[in-house]
């Protein structure tokens, strides 16, 4: 876990580099994102006292996009979509499966921090159903039996090595 010292130092450099310009608080904010994987707590007070901008306005842009996390996500963020085409398609039923082999619930993190399983109401890719993401990466046309293969493929990334 990273000190509130050390949160403020990248903080801070990340700040310094859009001269504390009060518009660029979401870019400052997906940059810290993509650091820690979430917007720590310390991090946003930080930004507020460095920015001068009210604290509750900074937790309103935290709070409003999906892209930002409040709580620690994994390295691979999977997205199920649950949008009509694939509801339809059996959406319901992967993230079912996908609970199951990750052992935990939707919303939740891997123990050791790998995935994080978030449900989306649609990922724009209707004529791909059922999908998932996993980062930016699209999966189409899945089926709850290649879910294994899906997640050894990512965690053999996650080792450095290529895998299919």
């Amino acid at each position: 876990m990273n000190s509130e010292i050390e949160v403020q130092a990248k903080v801070k450099k990340i700040v310094d580099r859009y001269e504390g310009d009060k518009s660029a608080l979401i870019a400052i904010l997906q940059e810290i994102q993509d650091e820690y994987r979430y917007l720590p707590k310390e991090a946003l007070v930080f930004i507020q006292q460095e920015m001068d901008i009210p604290l509750s306005r900074v937790y309103e842009v935290a709070t409003f996009y999906d892209a930002f996390s409040l709580k620690p996500r994994g390295r691979f963020v999977v997205e199920v979509c649950t949008g009509t085409a694939c509801h339809v398609q059996g959406g319901i039923n992967l993230l079912e499966t996908l609970e199951r082999h990750l052992r935990i619930q939707c919303g939740e993190t891997t123990e050791r921090g790998d995935f994080s399983l978030e449900r989306v109401g649609c990922l724009g890719c209707c004529s791909l159903a059922p999908v998932i993401r996993v980062g930016d990466d699209i999966q189409p046309y899945l089926t709850q039996n290649k879910i294994p293969r899906i997640l050894r493929t990512y965690m053999a990334k996650k080792q450095g090595r290529k895998r299919g």
